[in-house]
């Protein structure tokens, strides 16, 4: 059980960390980790949801107040100084957990076809190739700026693959927002928290629903949203020899890390 709740807040401090971190999203780590289909069943029945799976909540939800607001300063001043190494970490961690979570898709339906998993990956990675190509705008901070920056974390962790923080990047409200979390400035936390509630709860009922009927088909358009925002990340260029090398150490050095994590806790669940 410890180990378990050890691996739970690990994996919740790097969701916390990814919903920061330009280019990555929480959410594709959320499905990554498998906490995403509990997530959605917590916001959509919290009380039932909550008496399922508290033993998971408890200690990621830890993890992921710890990754949010301490440790994804540090990793942004990291990202900042060496963005494809980052980068290809966080690969790592994805495309580690990419096999597992196929096999899931076929679990309950293994005919069933891909159809939907190929025009998920096909318009998600044009969605993402649109927005990170589009024009860049400022908009002013204000308690309304903070609350639909709450708004776009909360999409991005209901729509895997969506990248809040490169949005909030071509609005001109990326800087304030980490200065007021790094500062723990409530008149910027309390109205982001806010949206990100608000945003959750009223998508959340949606989600849930598609995968009580339709988990297969619902899966694999998660995974061609996953998959496609894997595709935008991978860094097109790397500044010697020597950084391309590191960035292939830390690109296997999250995949196993990624999959010992899954392999631990399916150890530990089969007991």
């Amino acid at each position: 059980m410890i180990i378990k709740n050890i691996l739970y807040c690990a994996q919740g401090a790097l969701v916390g960390i990814g919903a920061i971190l330009p280019g990555v999203s929480g959410g594709v780590l959320c499905v990554s980790f498998g906490i995403y289909e509990p997530m959605m069943e917590f916001l959509t029945h919290p009380i039932s949801a909550w008496k399922k799976n508290s033993k998971i909540f408890i200690p990621f939800a830890i993890g992921w107040v710890l990754g949010f607001l301490l440790l994804a300063k540090a990793l942004e001043l990291l990202f900042s100084a060496a963005a494809p190494i980052a980068l290809m970490l966080f690969l790592g961690l994805i495309c580690g957990t990419l096999p597992d979570l196929f096999k899931s898709s076929e679990k309950n339906d293994s005919q069933k076809s891909w159809t939907s998993f190929i025009l998920s990956l096909a318009l998600a990675y044009l969605f993402f190739h649109l927005l990170e190509n589009g024009e860049t705008v400022t908009i002013a901070p204000s308690f309304g700026s903070y609350l639909f920056c709450g708004f776009l974390w909360g999409l991005s962790m209901i729509i895997p693959g969506f990248t809040s923080s490169s949005v909030l990047i071509c609005l001109g409200l990326y800087e304030p927002i980490t200065a007021g979390m790094a500062a723990l400035d409530f008149s910027i936390l309390l109205p982001m928290l806010l949206g990100i509630i608000v945003t959750a709860f009223a998508f959340a009922r949606l989600i849930h629903g598609l995968f009580q009927k339709h988990y297969t088909v619902t899966l694999r358009i998660v995974l061609g949203f996953v998959t496609a925002s894997s595709l935008k990340i991978i860094p097109s260029s790397f500044n010697d020899p020597l950084s391309f090398t590191i960035a292939l150490i830390c690109f296997a050095g999250g995949f196993s890390a990624a999959r010992g994590m899954d392999l631990i806790k399916d150890k530990q669940e089969n007991k």
